[in-house]
């Protein structure tokens, strides 16, 4: 039986005889990359910029935390938890907790949240913690 004849250049299955039928794939391979490498790229940035709230809740909550200290130990006048909100707030973050440890009533501890931005927002705000306190009545647990 003889062969079915062939039209022009394609081969059996329709595609062309001599081997292009992959033309065009780097194109494909290169804007798959490019998007793969963007979403990276998006994803470093936005942990970058989660860690660094958590930094920024976290040197606020020392900061208030060592205030609140002083003025407890009577070395500042005021009430110690509404010195740690104001330095709280002064260093961009909201006090979310402020206690005096019993029974000795000059250690602080100190919680502070600094909100997220732009798609991070929804996962809520870094936060910071800390104590601070003489350092007698501060010893290790």
């Amino acid at each position: 039986m003889a062969e079915p004849a062939v039209r022009g250049d394609l081969g059996r299955l329709g595609r062309p005889a001599h081997g292009d039928g992959d033309r065009g794939s780097g194109t494909v391979h290169a804007l798959t990359l490019t998007l793969v490498l963007g979403v990276l790229l998006v994803t470093v940035l936005m942990l970058a910029q989660a860690g660094i709230a958590t930094h920024r809740a976290g040197k606020a909550a020392d900061l208030a935390a060592l205030a609140a200290a002083d003025t407890a130990r009577g070395l500042v006048a005021g009430d110690p938890c509404g010195t740690a909100e104001r330095v709280a707030r002064e260093n961009g973050a909201r006090l979310e907790r402020c206690a005096l440890v019993e029974p000795e009533r000059v250690v602080v501890d100190v919680r502070t949240a600094v909100a997220l931005g732009g798609p991070l927002a929804r996962f809520g705000s870094a936060r910071g913690v800390s104590r601070a306190g003489p350092p007698e009545a501060a010893g290790a647990p």
